[in-house]
């Protein structure tokens, strides 16, 4: 018989897993305890900006034109306990407020809640990003609570935002903690498609599952705050960044990825997982070994204020009066998730310091405004430019490289841009008669 899948919480993770489990051709129930949420994927639309997830949905929830039906959403714990093989909990766990720590509030509401609803044998699989320990806590809590033959197991998820879809459908690695022949077969089962195509199933006991991904993201972390160590280097000594990048990206053991210096990483995963990393590491005993994690936090936050620093000598030491346009709000390209911009935490602190600030985002504005609703917002990259002091560039979105460097000089007041991201064409912009200036790079 066929597994019946399904996925409880249907944000940006459940709900892209939710359409991708449909699109390989499995039964799927989504839950949420957000009416709203579920009217609105029911009706095949989605709640955040992913390319390629409102196609995937249309084809597959029920009650659309042309859809295979495979896909349903409701707020119904005992609907879902009733209907499922297979419980992934993609649920949120934010960093607590006022400290390092991660939140497992909504975690640990998920497993209370589908617990008990649970009366035949089932797979419980935790995919959200949580303190190594947890799976081994939430197994005692199934046993606990669930009235059935109930498993525990953990596949972390490594969605990149903008990707979400290629990264679920074509993964470049499945990881899998288990503790029996069972629940690594029924997982086998469920990504037999990805592993056909070549993607590596990894098999691993519940701590090194849980661990995977805070590994990952703490990597890829330290290589952004590397390069923009660097930066400040080459600042300092008179070096070009991107020249020192391309040269030791060129070095296998190194690559190329990741090594764009700039205004540093934001978003709703790599900061607060490499501060839940370290908050666990203390827990455990362990604080020493993660300690270089808060000179590569400390790293990232100082770029945003090096780039206020820089905005502020471009407009001749003051923001009073001057108007400085900003191209970005999303905290990267192809998304509109404005969880700890760098380009809004930029743009709010020169508001703060009295500037007039006016951004444009092609995906990002609504969330945005929400934020940060006393900055000005406008419906174009000119029209935010339009009497500009400086322009910033803190997103790089493809429109924003693609700009007319003369025409979108024709509308500011001085031409002055600051590259926070270093993905412009220098040379074209000077070449407009703009001062270009990007970080970690010679200013002529």
């Amino acid at each position: 018989m066929a597994l019946k899948i399904t996925v409880i919480g249907t944000g940006y993770l459940g709900a892209t897993h939710a359409a991708a489990m449909a699109e390989l051709g499995f039964e799927v129930l989504g839950l949420d305890i957000v009416p709203e949420k579920i009217a609105m994927l029911s009706a095949g639309r989605v709640p955040m900006y992913e390319p390629g997830l409102e196609e995937l949905l249309g084809r597959h929830v029920a009650g659309l034109e042309g859809s295979s039906g495979r896909l349903r959403f409701t707020t119904s714990w005992e609907e879902v306990g009733a209907f499922g093989d297979i419980h992934f909990v993609c649920v949120n766990t934010p960093q607590k407020h006022g400290e390092y720590a991660c939140d497992m509030s909504f975690v640990d509401a998920a497993f209370s809640s589908l617990a008990p609803h649970l009366t035949g044998p089932a797979l419980v699989v935790g995919k959200s990003t949580v303190p190594v320990g947890s799976a081994a806590r939430l197994a005692g809590l199934l046993r606990e609570l669930a009235p059935g033959e109930v498993e525990l197991a953990w596949n972390p998820e490594f969605l990149r935002e903008g990707f979400a879809v290629a990264d679920t459908l074509h993964p470049d690695r499945i990881v899998v903690g288990v503790e029996s022949e069972r629940a690594e077969r029924l997982l086998r089962e469920v990504y037999a498609g990805p592993v056909a195509e070549g993607s590596p199933f990894v098999v691993t006991d519940f701590p090194t599952a849980e661990l995977v991904k805070t590994a990952a993201n703490s990597f890829l972390s330290t290589k952004i705050s590397f390069i923009n160590a660097m930066a400040e280097i080459c600042e300092a000594a008179g070096g070009d960044v991107v020249k020192l990048a391309e040269a030791i990206g060129h070095d296998d053991r190194i690559g190329k990825k990741f090594l764009r210096a700039g205004i540093g990483f934001g978003g709703g995963c790599l900061p607060k997982d490499i501060r839940a990393f370290m908050a666990r590491a203390g827990e455990l005993g362990a604080d020493q070994a993660l300690t270089f994690l808060r000179e590569v936090d400390s790293i990232n936050m100082r770029r945003r204020t090096h780039m206020v620093e820089l905005a502020r000598e471009a407009v001749g030491g003051s923001f009073l009066g001057k108007r400085v346009a900003v191209l970005g709000a999303a905290f990267k390209p192809d998304s509109d998730d404005v969880r700890d911009s760098p380009a809004l935490n930029v743009a709010g602190q020169i508001h703060l310091q009295g500037g007039q600030v006016t951004v444009y985002d092609p995906k990002g504005m609504a969330n945005a405004r929400v934020l940060f609703p006393t900055l000005g917002y406008a419906d174009s990259a000119e029209a935010a430019a339009r009497g500009a002091d400086v322009v910033l560039h803190l997103t790089e979105w493809a429109e924003f490289r693609e700009l007319d460097p003369a025409e979108l000089g024709e509308v500011v007041a001085d031409r002055i841009i600051l590259d926070g991201r270093n993905a412009l064409d220098g040379a074209a912009w000077r070449k407009a008669g703009w001062t270009y200036r990007a970080m970690g790079r010679p200013t002529a």
